[in-house]
């Protein structure tokens, strides 16, 4: 049964859908329970769904966003997987972010996957970025790996310490453990936001190649 909480954060959720001038929130739905926001609809690219899940996680009372909103290219925008794929290779070429000789593309029905390794979460991070918002895409599959050279001790050193630096996170409320690469942090805060730069700030250790995100929101 909806309650009055659930009825204010869908409130909340569409108002900041409104407010943010890169999602139509006439073409989104919508639905909030115990926390979990639920978006529905259709867009015209990749770049709208994804702005419009980054709207919803700034919402304060968010735990959790289901994004079950479809992408349906406009007819104009509608491209062969072949020239996806050329587009993307050449703007993993063009970005001086992204070791582009270490990513292969492959693209299906308009979704592009890439495959690869690379040093750092950034790199990894930058190449999905660099496609995303290619004219025709309808969604991107990320599975590239990330080199693990560090001790588990010095990872879980340098995210507390990033933890205390950073003003958006309270360090106190996260727990940090690191086994080989793989970084697992639990723990309560304040909001989906914080809960995001808490995992950002994991991925920007050295060494780190996976994150597994426990923290729970408790508003």
């Amino acid at each position: 049964m909806k309650t009055d909480a659930d009825t204010k954060l869908q409130h909340d959720v569409l108002a900041e859908l409104e407010w943010d001038p890169s999602v139509d929130a006439s073409q989104i739905g919508v639905t909030a329970k115990d926390g979990v926001v639920t978006l529905t609809g259709v867009v015209s690219s990749f770049a709208d769904k994804m702005a419009a899940e980054r709207a919803a996680k700034r919402v304060y009372g968010v735990r959790a966003v289901a994004n079950d909103i479809e992408v349906k290219l406009p007819g104009g925008a509608e491209r062969s997987d072949t020239e996806i794929a050329a587009a993307a290779v050449n703007a993993l070429k063009w970005d001086t972010s992204v070791p582009g000789e270490a990513i292969t593309v492959t693209v299906r029905n308009g979704w592009i996957t890439l495959e690869g390794e690379v040093e750092w979460f950034y790199q990894k991070d930058a190449a999905e970025r660099a496609v995303r918002l290619l004219k025709g895409v309808k969604g991107v599959v990320n599975n590239i790996k990330v080199k693990s050279r560090v001790s588990p001790g010095d990872i879980k050193d340098k995210i507390e310490e990033a933890f205390k630096r950073n003003a958006e996170i309270d360090a106190r409320r996260i727990t940090v453990e690191a086994q080989d690469g793989k970084v697992i942090l639990s723990g309560r805060v304040r909001s989906w936001a914080e809960r995001d730069e808490a995992e950002q700030a994991a991925w920007s250790a050295p060494g780190v190649t996976a994150v597994e995100n426990h923290i729970t929101v408790a508003p």
